[in-house]
């Protein structure tokens, strides 16, 4: 008769099936459940008393998502242009006269009888004084009278040396004390319209020479006036006067 006792090694290794397919059965369970539990939703943004503008603290471990706001943008509707046709012209009638009214009046020429016709002439004033080597008609001098205009200046020239020669006192330029050489008076005076003279100007080295030559000008006898245009005017002449010290 055989030994029916069971052996627990044996026994073991019968069940070895079951437990493998226990396990997988497990295994699948417990995957199961993770894949269909779901978590507790936790805040983003901690909104602390002392939250501030435009400042977010976000918890540690956390995961931030940025989403794009889309904005609606609004078109705008565009106008074609639309073509109208002009109208067709008309032509007008080119037979009306025109007919053009002038309101310009109208001025009647007005005769004059020439023998009736005076002559004006309008001479302009000369108040500034001519330089002698420019006036037309120079001054002259007494003795000078019916010479040409040319004569009429040499002659006006030689008289006035003669004249300051005769009347020039030399001794008293040696009275003076002046240094030997020659010295040399300016001399500037106007002959007027009437023929007299005014205006004089001098210049000397000394007082008393000016006197001497204010002395020989006042004694210069009276000019006929120099003429412009035919008219009097007033003509300046310069005389200079040298004489030598030796």
């Amino acid at each position: 008769m055989k030994n029916t006792k069971k052996i627990p090694v044996k026994q073991l290794e019968n069940f070895s099936n079951i437990f493998t397919q226990l396990g997988l059965v497990l295994v699948l369970f417990i995957v199961y459940v993770t894949l269909e539990h779901r978590t507790e939703q936790k805040a983003v943004i901690n909104f602390s008393p002392s939250f501030e503008a435009g400042i977010v603290y976000l918890e540690p471990n956390t995961e931030i998502i940025f989403t794009k706001e889309i904005k609606e943008v609004f078109k705008v509707p565009v106008i074609k242009d639309v073509f109208i046709l002009d109208e067709p012209i008309k032509k007008d009638d080119n037979s009306a006269i025109e007919t053009i009214i002038d309101h310009t009046p109208i001025k009647i020429p007005t005769q004059v009888d020439i023998d009736k016709l005076v002559e004006v002439i309008i001479k302009e004033a000369i108040t500034e004084d001519i330089p002698y080597d420019f006036v037309q008609n120079a001054p002259v001098f007494k003795g000078c009278e019916n010479l040409s205009k040319k004569e009429t200046r040499i002659c006006f020239d030689k008289k006035m040396n003669q004249f300051v020669q005769r009347n020039f006192d030399v001794s008293l330029a040696n009275e003076l004390g002046l240094h030997s050489g020659k010295h040399k008076i300016q001399t500037q005076f106007t002959i007027n319209q009437s023929g007299n003279i005014i205006d004089v100007r001098i210049r000397a080295p000394h007082k008393k020479l000016e006197k001497e030559a204010q002395r020989i000008i006042k004694k210069l006898p009276k000019f006929k006036s120099g003429k412009q245009n035919n008219r009097n005017v007033k003509v300046r002449y310069l005389l200079p006067i040298t004489f030598k010290i030796e």
